[in-house]
């Protein structure tokens, strides 16, 4: 997927956790957890909206367009910090 969502960066800026985000925005702990961790593959305008309200941001802040090499570069990353027997 060419876009990728910087959650988990304006999270940490704006010192928020997952659980208290997805009570704030009213989605389930796992589907936020889902697209923190870019396994999403799509967003709802309603939910980036709702994201943007209590994060205090721009959509271009949470949505990044990523080129298919640096996309590759990023799988590798997430497969090698992968926990032991999950990848």
């Amino acid at each position: 997927m060419a876009i990728k969502l910087n959650l988990d960066r304006v999270m940490l800026e704006r010192r928020i956790s997952l659980t208290d985000l997805a009570e704030k925005v009213g989605i389930t702990l796992a589907n936020l957890s889902i697209l923190k961790t870019n396994k999403a593959r799509a967003i709802r305008f309603t939910t980036l909206d709702a994201l943007c309200r209590e994060l205090q941001c721009q959509p271009g802040e949470l949505l990044e367009f990523v080129a298919q090499d640096a996309r590759e570069e990023v799988q590798a990353e997430q497969v090698s910090s992968a926990p032991e027997g999950r990848s």
